[in-house]
């Protein structure tokens, strides 16, 4: 059966002035395979979050309109056990459990961070941050809440816990956190860990984490709230440590993937995203980027120019070598499902109705969930939010190509291909209005080529998907299987003797799915 290859041109940020044709080369250099992408149910504005799942089955799956497949959850460390108020546990795990289970049952991955460990873990006794007075950090009253070391190896025990229950209750966890934001004093549930001490609790504890009961659970680094390269850069560099270590993550918050400097932002800001995906790539390990919010104002739904840096920013991450790409709530007036409040939308913006930033993201996690990334340049030269970015990926037998184009100014985009493609379509985004989003439509190629020109029409995110002429992807099962055969590939379209992750799971009666399987 033959399937789509896609590429997607995420748009490359541009400055110089507009030529008649944008140029962009693609070639057959592979880069890293794309796990998905996904958002957070948790508190705020996910509240009730317990009992209402319309987010996540609106959001996830292969047949929801968005198609995340990656789901983060708190591993909280509070005490409640007030079974009036529906907890039957001593800790409130349960509050995401029905969304996890949706999630799980359609496919996806469910992974949990720790805000903080239980107090009676930590130097201050408490799961709070410890920091009082937020503008005197030398107030008396504010203590550091860190992880005792007395208490290191309790750390992966109370993991542990945590996964025996997840599963008790029918979530296989398929990864946990070391630490959200460990480089960020809150006064909220939170704990500080300086990077070396990070290196000692993986190096000399994460042992204890039962891989063997809970197969497949991978353990995902600290998640700094700049993606500071330091933390992750100590673990990889030692050996032990390393590892131990599945998956390099952190937030990007005031942190663009590739960095800044002006005009666009007042200082020079440091590409650490950048920085600690090298050395991930160096060592075969996974880069996600697990959580961020994108929004100019925290008082009303982001316009179209805002909805085009969030497309910018989906694919510079995926430029700079991400795997994963969490957002933070998934329900929130600048997210993906609405709140319902009226002062954020008009009549048609009730609550539990998907907004326009869920379209933008479903670009990504429809066609490049599965992807692997292609080398690829564009004629306009790249830096962080250009008003021309491009990203291309091969899935299957198709090619996708996304293009943001930020201009005023329609433009079209030359397209050069390392095969020859003989059909192909567009999904097209040029506004906030539902039919403005998403808006598919055939790509008219006639005899194969490998150039190929289709339009970029101004302030538009585009996805360009073709179909190869020569099938590279998944062969047919011969007739002599039994009709219950199933055989599984990896999501270039090579057989599996050991299918284990992102799988491509084919029967013999010729369909096929994307499934994930523990190792």
């Amino acid at each position: 059966m033959r399937r789509l290859i896609t590429i997607v041109f995420a748009m490359t940020a541009c400055t110089a002035i507009h030529a008649e044709d944008i140029m962009v080369t693609v070639s057959d250099t592979r880069c890293q395979t794309v796990t998905g992408f996904g958002a957070a149910s948790c508190f705020g504005a996910m509240e009730p979050y317990a009992y209402d799942t319309k987010p996540v089955k609106l959001l996830y799956g292969d047949e929801s309109e968005i198609g995340l497949n990656i789901m983060r959850m708190e591993i909280s460390p509070n005490f409640e056990g007030d079974v009036n108020n529906g907890w039957d546990t001593p800790y409130d795990w349960n509050g995401s459990l029905p969304s996890a289970l949706i999630v799980k049952e359609r496919g996806g991955i469910v992974f949990g961070t720790p805000w903080s460990p239980p107090g009676a873990y930590k130097t201050n006794g408490t799961p709070q941050g410890g920091k009082v007075n937020d503008k005197d950090d030398n107030d008396p009253q504010n203590q550091r809440g860190k992880l005792r070391k007395d208490r290191y190896g309790d750390f992966f025990l109370w993991l542990n816990m945590f996964l025996k229950w997840m599963h008790d209750n029918g979530v296989d966890v398929d990864a946990v956190s070391i630490q959200n934001e460990p480089d960020w004093w809150v006064n909220y549930s939170g704990c500080l860990y300086e990077p070396e001490e990070q290196l000692d609790l993986v190096k000399n504890y994460a042992h204890l984490l039962d891989r063997e009961t809970y197969k497949g659970v991978r353990l995902i680094s600290a998640e700094p709230l700049g993606f500071d390269p330091q933390y992750s850069n100590k673990l990889l560099r030692d050996e032990t440590a390393r590892n131990q270590i599945d998956i390099i993550a952190g937030h990007i918050y005031g942190h663009p993937p590739f960095g800044d400097k002006p005009p666009h932002a007042p200082y020079n800001i440091p590409d650490n995203m950048h920085k600690a995906a090298k050395l991930a790539q160096k060592y075969g390990k996974e880069l996600w980027m697990t959580e961020h919010s994108v929004t100019e104002s925290v008082d009303r739904l982001p316009n179209w120019d805002e909805q085009l840096e969030f497309a910018q920013e989906l694919n510079e991450c995926m430029l700079v070598g991400c795997t994963g790409y969490i957002y933070w709530y998934m329900r929130a007036h600048w997210s993906f499902v609405s709140t319902g409040e009226s002062k954020y939308g008009t009549d048609n913006r009730r609550k539990n109705k998907l907004l326009p930033r869920a379209y933008i993201i479903s670009h990504f996690a429809k066609h490049v969930t599965g992807s692997t990334r292609l080398e690829s340049t564009c004629s306009y030269p790249f830096e962080t939010n250009a008003d021309i970015e491009t990203s291309a990926y091969i899935k299957g037998d198709s090619v996708i190509v996304m293009a943001i184009n930020a201009t005023d100014k329609d433009d079209n985009l030359e397209i050069k291909l390392p095969y020859s493609v003989k059909s192909g379509e567009i999904l097209l985004s040029t506004g906030n209005e539902i039919e403005k989003l998403c808006q598919k439509s055939p790509i008219n190629i006639g005899a194969p080529v490998q150039n190929i020109t289709v339009s970029m029409p101004a302030k538009s995110l585009n996805t360009y998907i073709f179909m190869l002429e020569q099938s590279t992807g998944i062969k047919k099962l011969p007739q002599s299987k039994a009709a219950n055969s199933v055989t599984y590939y990896d999501l270039q379209g090579r057989q599996l003797k050991n299918p284990h992750g992102l799988c491509i799971e084919k029967r013999a009666d010729g369909s096929s799915k994307r499934v994930y399987i523990k190792q």
